[in-house]
Formats: structure tokens, C-alpha cells, sequence
């Protein structure tokens, strides 16, 4: 098991919660403060006194990070500022379940006491000093993988919900107050119920397709029959050629006839299609309305629905209108993979092998080293797909709006998408495309002197292996660079292109549509 750090203001009950959790888990009990004080031979506000609170801090940071790096199960509790850092928030919440406990200001200051051991109390009004704290930490402690309210609740209910947490073991996608988790599991409808539950939507706003209705229709039956909310259901024609603003109006005339509010929740259920035009739809419906994203292709699993990014095509190119609107839960269940042909799976794994090269070479040596991945060795499936969609949480909660590095996540795609276009999105699935654009891309880094030629020879061997094309008819690629000059990577006369280095490094690069064609040119 992980370690599980509680957080929150002081008073919010930390120690009481960790001592009765730790106990049922059979695992220490650790609390920094009291971890710093015995260090430094007194108390925290004689550090505060003596050698400032950044001195306080630069401790507390020591000091969590023995504790979350050295591999042993803990429950821990945080001091109140602690998850103020950020390496400390985004390590907690790769090595551990992270859970903000939380109170009213009135019931901390009632809990807190005498104020005179409490340095960020001494205040003439405490509550109000509480309300601004709480405040300017509101989306660091935001940033977590469950919040839990503790005024009037009793402490082992809060333990067994913290233990059933522990059991879902949720990703984070760690947004400030936007902050979402991805539930990973197999053959849980419920799970979708809870995330439903949890969002508490005034009503739903169901969008899929015929083919998934029809294959994984009884699944999503079984996930919104528990849930007493009105429902509207739009079932689109499947197919890429449905990614179109036409589709999109379709997805709005359900919802305004239907006279959802603001509190409505769109529900995507289905591939990439699905998901993109529903999220669409969830941004701009009465100006932005919640969205949960369902993903039934592997594909969909580790990249389009977490992240954000939503959209449509348009005749010179794929997915060049669209917005940036963040779930408020995705739900992935490998299960749906079952009903998929195996040139679907494979698909996806053109965008795990994509992730993996440019950051995560564990995951590239997972892929390798797991043998046949199919709907036939899910059990093999889930940890790889984690470990994708936890590459890609890295590097979106650094750049969500591809202002900078999230450009990385472009690799493979720049030629990829242009080869897809060409062909009329018919030719070619997207995870096909992909990994055309992949290997194409690899080859360009190397002669451009970027690119070790031993990965370019180690991405090829593993995408064949997957069954994916890495050729692709030279007149038929030229005839794809036309659709290079609707990238939306494009500045000027140059595209920013990703290039992979080394297993697992890359870096983005400005070239010209020309020096690209020659750079790929064996």
C-alpha cells in the first residue's frame, strides 16, 4: 500500500484521524510537526521566534521528503502550511493518498485553544485570520485526492472513508481548485455511480455513440440506474467523420431541450470522437457547465480524456477549433476494452509508446518487458495504462494550456495528424496515424542529430511489434504535408515539433515545414 498524508489547517483533526487510521491499517504514525520539534529541541513557535518561518519550512521539507521517499507504509500528517510547497504537494501525491481535512474557521479557532502556542493565530480576530490562511492555501490544499469535511463528523467514519479511498487509489490531476482524480479499475460500474454521486449534478447530459451504446450499453445501465437524476441521452453516429461542429449542435439541441442548468453534468461515454465533442459541448453549453469523461477505448484512456483538451475537425485540419475545459472526474475501466477489436487496442498503445519515449522510461521498459498486451491480458493492461495516463498528469499540471512543455505531448502528431487529414480520416485510425507520425518523427530528430538512432530503432521494433504500421508510401506522405500549414503548433513560417532525445527526454524545437520534408526523407 501507499502511504496516506492528511492535510489541512491545524485543528482539523489530523492527529486524531491519523492515530485511529494508522491503528486500523497497522502502519506507523507519523506527524512532521512533531518530527521537526524533536529535531530542533523546541517547540514550533521558538523556530517561528528564533530562525523564521522560511527556516520552519526548508525543515518541513526535509523532512517529508524522507518520509515519502524512503518506501515505507506511513500514515503521516502534515503540518498546516506544509503542502504550501509544491514539490512536497506534487511528491505526496505521487507517493502517497493525500486527503485534506477540512472545518469551518469558527470550529478551528474553538478546537485550537489558546492561541499563544499557535503562531498563525495570534491575531486580534483568530477567525478572521483562519478565513484569509485558509483562503490563500485554498487551492494548494485543493490539490489532493479526497476533501474531507470534519466539523460534525464522527473520526472513524472519516477513517473508513479514507480507507475506501485508499482502495480506489485515484490519479491526481493537480489543477489548484480545478483539481480532478481518475479512478482506474475493471469491471466497476460503480465506480462511475460514486463519481457521479460525489459531483451531485442537478441532471445529466449522456453523450455516445451507437456502436458503444450498443457494445458497453448495459455498463452504463448499470453505472446511472442507482442515480435518481433526470437523464438526456444523445447517441451520435460513430466515426471520426462525426467530429464536426454539425455534431456538436446536435449535442447542444439535446441539452437546451431538455432544459438543463448550470448544475447539469455532461457524461461522455465513448472513444476520443465521444469525448472531445462532449467536452466541447460541456464548455460552452450556458457558458461552461461540468463534464465526466467515460473513455471506452484504450486510446481515449491515456490521452484525450484527461487533460482538458476538447474539440472538432475542420476541413484543412484535425482538431483545430476547440477549448481547454477540464473534467471534474474521469472514470476508466478497462473493461470496456473486452468488446474492442485488437487494431483498436493497438491503437491506443501508440499513444502509451508515444508517452513513454519522450517522458517515462520505466514505462517504455514496462511496454517492452509485459509481452502480448490485448482485451486478453487486461490484468498486464491496467498498471501500463496508470503509468500513461501518470506521465501525461505530469507534464499537463505544469502546462495546462500548452503554453510550453505540454507541446511534448504533441509528438508523433505534428506529421501524424497531417498523415491522418490526407487521408480523409478514413485510411488511417488515429492511433495508426500516430504512430506513423512517431516513427517519421524519431527519424527526423536523428538526422537532424537530436535523436539517438538506438531508440529510433527501439520505438519502431516495439510499435511493429503492436502491430502498428511504421511505413508509409513516400508519395503518399508528401502528399500529406499540405496539411502541415493548419498545425496548430505552427508559428510563423515554423512549427514547434517535439523531438525525443534519449528514452524518456525530449525537447520542443522550432523548424521549418521544409526541413522537416528533408529530415524525413531515410
Amino acid at each position: 500500500m501507499r502511504s496516506i498524508v492528511l492535510s489541512g489547517f491545524m485543528a482539523t483533526g489530523k492527529s486524531t484521524v491519523g492515530a485511529r487510521l494508522s491503528a486500523r491499517l497497522g502502519v506507523p504514525f507519523v506527524d512532521t510537526d512533531a518530527v521537526i520539534t524533536k529535531a530542533a529541541g523546541k517547540s514550533i513557535p521558538e523556530i517561528f521566534r528564533d530562525d523564521g518561518e522560511a527556516a520552519f519550512r526548508a525543515r518541513e521539507l526535509e523532512v517529508a521528503r524522507s518520509l515519502l521517499l524512503d518506501g515505507t507504509p506511513r500514515v503521516i500528517a502534515f503540518g498546516g502550511g506544509t503542502v504550501t510547497s509544491r514539490e512536497v504537494r506534487h511528491l505526496a501525491l505521487e507517493r502517497a493518498i493525500v486527503v485534506t481535512l477540512a472545518a469551518r474557521p469558527e470550529t478551528i479557532v474553538a478546537r485550537a485553544g489558546d492561541t499563544s502556542g499557535r503562531p498563525n493565530l495570534m491575531a486580534p480576530d483568530p477567525a478572521a485570520r483562519v478565513r484569509h490562511l485558509l483562503e490563500s492555501r485554498a487551492a494548494a490544499y485543493a490539490e489532493c485526492h479526497a476533501t474531507l469535511q470534519t466539523d460534525d463528523v464522527d473520526a472513524d467514519a472519516l477513517v473508513d472513508a479514507i480507507v475506501h479511498l485508499a482502495q480506489r487509489d485515484p490519479i491526481v490531476v493537480p489543477l489548484g481548485e480545478r483539481t480532478y482524480v481518475v479512478d482506474v479499475t475493471l469491471d466497476d460500474p460503480a465506480r462511475v455511480t460514486d463519481a457521479l454521486a460525489r459531483l451531485a449534478p442537478s441532471s445529466l447530459l449522456v453523450v455516445t455513440d451507437a456502436h458503444v451504446e450498443r457494445a458497453r450499453g448495459r455498463a452504463l445501465e448499470a453505472a446511472l440506474h442507482p442515480l435518481t437524476l433526470p437523464q438526456t441521452r444523445v447517441s451520435l453516429p460513430p466515426g471520426e467523420e462525426q467530429k464536426v461542429l454539425p455534431t456538436v449542435g446536435t449535442i447542444w439541441d439535446a441539452g437546451l431541450g431538455a432544459g438543463i442548468d448550470r448544475n447539469a453534468a455532461v457524461v461522455a461515454f465513448g472513444g476520443g470522437v465521444v469525448g472531445d465533442l462532449a467536452g466541447f459541448a460541456a464548455s460552452t453549453l450556458l457558458r461552461g457547465i461540468d463534464c465526466v469523461q467515460i473513455p471506452t477505448t484504450l486510446l481515449s484512456m491515456v490521452d484525450s480524456s484527461v487533460g482538458g483538451k476538447t474539440g472538432f475537425d475542420h476541413p484543412v485540419g484535425k482538431n483545430v477549433i476547440g477549448s481547454f475545459h477540464q473534467p471534474r472526474a474521469v472514470v476508466v475501466d478497462l473493461a470496456h476494452l473486452t468488446t474492442l477489436p485488437e487494431r483498436e487496442i493497438a491503437c491506443g498503445m501508440a499513444e502509451v509508446v508515444k508517452i513513454a519515449a519522450i517522458a517515462d522510461a520505466p514505462l517504455l521498459d514496462a511496454i517492452e518487458a509485459a509481452g502480448e498486451l490485448s482485451a486478453r491480458t487486461l490484468d498486464r493492461l491496467v498498471p501500463i495504462v496508470r503509468g500513461a495516463i501518470l506521465a501525461k498528469v505530469r507534464i499537463v499540471r505544469d502546462d495546462e494550456r500548452e503554453a510550453g512543455q505540454r507541446v511534448l505531448l504533441n509528438f508523433g502528431h505534428t506529421l501524424g495528424h497531417a498523415i491522418e487529414a490526407n487521408g480523409r480520416y478514413s485510411r488511417y485510425r488515429h492511433g495508426e496515424a500516430v504512430a506513423l507520425g512517431t516513427v517519421l518523427e524519431l527519424v527526423a530528430g536523428a538526422k537532424l542529430g537530436l535523436t539517438s538512432p538506438e531508440l529510433v530503432t527501439r520505438v519502431r521494433t516495439l510499435l511493429e511489434r503492436l502491430h502498428l504500421p511504421t511505413h508509409i508510401d513516400p508519395a503518399e506522405l508528401s502528399a500529406s504535408f499540405r496539411f502541415l500549414g493548419s498545425d496548430k503548433k505552427r508559428r510563423g513560417g515554423s512549427i514547434r515539433v517535439p523531438f525525443a532525445t534519449t528514452a524518456g527526454q525530449s525537447h520542443v524545437q522550432d523548424i521549418t515545414s521544409e526541413k522537416l520534408r528533408w529530415a524525413v526523407t531515410e
